[in-house]
């Protein structure tokens, strides 16, 4: 009898070792192949800005820094990378600032400023022509952050200099001249942009 009782207690011991083992792998295996649904909500506004001219720059950019010692930079402990970063500049106007009247043959547009809409690093056309990093004084995330903003405010400059606004106010010009020969027949009509202060 005392071994058909510890015959029975293995056996129940033995199945409820199986039985955790499996439930452990169920486990195991849902946490594994489980994927988490999130609903998307796809929505388009209007959001009143019309781009009408994009500028495309190259940034090189040197980002240094090393250790120092009462204003001195120790030597051997300068850090510094010499790097590339593409940044597309966007300008155009903002559309609800457009006013427009029509007197007897002539459509008077009223436009605001061109500005920037956009400035964008392009992440993949990062290149890198210097790499040198001293264990004494890596350059910190922090820095590297600092150096990007500054890389996108220089092609900002760079792009403005080069006639952005400007080509981007011609441009509006030309896009909403077609938006008008699409309503008014233009060998009648005569349109006259006035550029706001």
């Amino acid at each position: 009898m005392d071994n058909q009782k510890k015959g029975s207690t293995k056996l129940i011991t033995t199945v409820v070792a199986v039985l955790v083992a499996l439930g452990l792998v169920a486990v195991g295996l849902y946490s594994l192949f489980k994927t988490e649904e999130k609903p998307t909500t796809l929505g388009f506004e209007s959001i009143g800005e019309l781009a009408t001219q994009a500028a495309y720059c190259t940034e090189v950019s040197v980002t240094e820094a090393s250790q120092e010692l009462f204003g001195v930079k120790i030597p051997f402990t300068q850090s510094k990378y010499i790097y590339s970063y593409d940044v597309i500049i966007k300008a155009g106007l903002d559309f609800r600032e457009i006013k427009w009247s029509e007197n007897g043959t002539v459509i008077e547009v009223t436009l605001p400023k061109a500005k920037i809409l956009s400035n964008e690093i392009v992440e993949d056309s990062f290149k890198i022509y210097h790499e040198n990093e001293s264990v004494f004084r890596p350059i910190t995330q922090p820095e590297f952050s600092e150096a990007r903003v500054e890389l996108k405010k220089n092609a900002e400059v760079t792009a403005i200099e080069n006639g952005l606004l400007e080509n981007a106010q011609n441009n509006a010009k030309v896009i909403l001249t077609g938006f008008f020969a699409n309503a008014y027949d233009l060998e009648e009509y005569e349109i006259k942009f006035i550029e706001a202060e």
